[in-house]
């Protein structure tokens, strides 16, 4: 079999490239140069050339061919431009979920298709993940590594992507995976994994938010008596449920809501307080691999994570649902993504409303 194999300088995807060359597949490696590797190189600690580095070095060390293919425009176009948008109407974006969706599994296997003439069969990548077959149907199934199922990234995917998608690691542990790059002596093999959000590499999401929306001083507000507790730097460096960066004594504060018109964050100390029911949500925009789940019971997860909700879910006109989970989450927010699961199937994922 013909696979393009998506690699990034780590550990995951190289031992995913080393294995389907193992399996006596024909195998390409492809990097691909994004946006921010120079827009906002002058922020320091961008890894792309150091990725790039370690890339480069594991296909020469296996004798495969690498592509490097640049995507900036498209990649600001698509994935960027979504980010601050949805920052600037107050909401909380997840950017990797739709650079999977739009550039990764998207732009990017258009691109293949057109330059390499259809020359490859599948696109495989070192996601934890699988693709099973449940009846006649294509799923996507949680890895069996609970802290590293990557199924959360991948559930607004549509199911005619999912079709050409190889993930070879997704069966293994994390510390299977390990053991494989010292077995396969890769030159990254010691190579510690990148942390935060994946679009953004080592850089920090304020100094993103800083670059693009810059600073706009407004009010800090007590959200039980109106008290104006100080001024933020503009209401995009928070989110719901945060309670980190709040430079208020006296706390712990946490953030409950936000006013983008007034430029007003609202702060609370009894965001536990048994009146402050948090399990109710729409969700919008919603995207099935299969048909849509009956009114019922289910599994969602409100982020990236081991942790799930049980929850009972009910169709509304518009394509939205309405959500209630049987205890509350401290930290819905607008903008994010739902996904929701059968036990270890991920059946498909929704916008989270305002």
């Amino acid at each position: 079999m013909r696979i393009a194999v998506l690699v990034s300088g780590g550990v995951d995807s190289s031992v995913a490239l080393r294995l389907l060359q193992q399996q006596g597949h024909e195998v390409t490696a492809f990097y691909l140069k994004i946006w921010l590797e120079d827009e906002l190189a002058y922020l320091g600690n961008c890894p792309w050339q150091e990725d790039l580095d370690y890339v480069t070095r594991v296909c020469q060390q296996a004798d495969v061919p690498l592509e490097v293919i640049s995507l900036q425009r498209e990649y600001f176009d698509n994935v960027v431009s979504y980010a601050i948008a949805q920052v600037k109407v107050g909401n909380t974006p997840n950017p990797d979920i739709f650079c999977n969706r739009l550039i990764k599994f998207g732009l990017f296997v258009d691109y293949i298709d057109i330059h390499f003439k259809d020359r490859f069969d599948n696109i495989a990548s070192g996601h934890y993940a699988q693709v099973v077959e449940v009846g006649d149907q294509l799923r996507l199934k949680k890895a069996p590594d609970a802290i590293k199922d990557q199924t959360y990234f991948l559930s607004y995917l549509k199911i005619d992507q999912l079709k050409r998608l190889i993930f070879p690691i997704g069966h293994l542990q994390k510390s299977e995976v390990r053991v494989l790059a010292q077995q396969f002596d890769l030159p990254n093999k010691d190579r510690k994994d990148s942390q935060g959000i994946c679009f953004l590499g080592k850089l920090k999401f304020n100094d993103f938010l800083k670059h693009y929306l810059g600073e706009r001083p407004g009010d800090k507000i007590e959200f039980e008596t109106g008290k104006k507790l100080g001024q933020h730097r503009g209401f995009w460096y928070h989110t719901i449920g945060q309670r980190q960066g709040s430079g208020l004594s006296g706390g712990p504060w946490y953030v409950v809501d936000k006013d983008p018109a007034k430029n007003i964050v609202y702060f609370s100390k009894e965001y536990y307080a048994a009146d402050k029911k948090r399990n109710e949500l729409i969700v919008t925009d919603l995207n099935w691999f299969g048909n849509a789940p009956a009114n019922g019971d289910l599994l969602v997860k409100l982020r990236h994570g081991p942790h799930e909700h049980v929850c009972s879910i009910e169709h509304l006109n518009n394509n939205k649902l309405r959500i209630t989970l049987t205890e509350n989450d401290q930290g819905i927010a607008s903008g994010q993504i739902a996904a929701f699961y059968d036990d270890d199937i991920c059946l498909g994922a929704g916008v989270i409303g305002s």
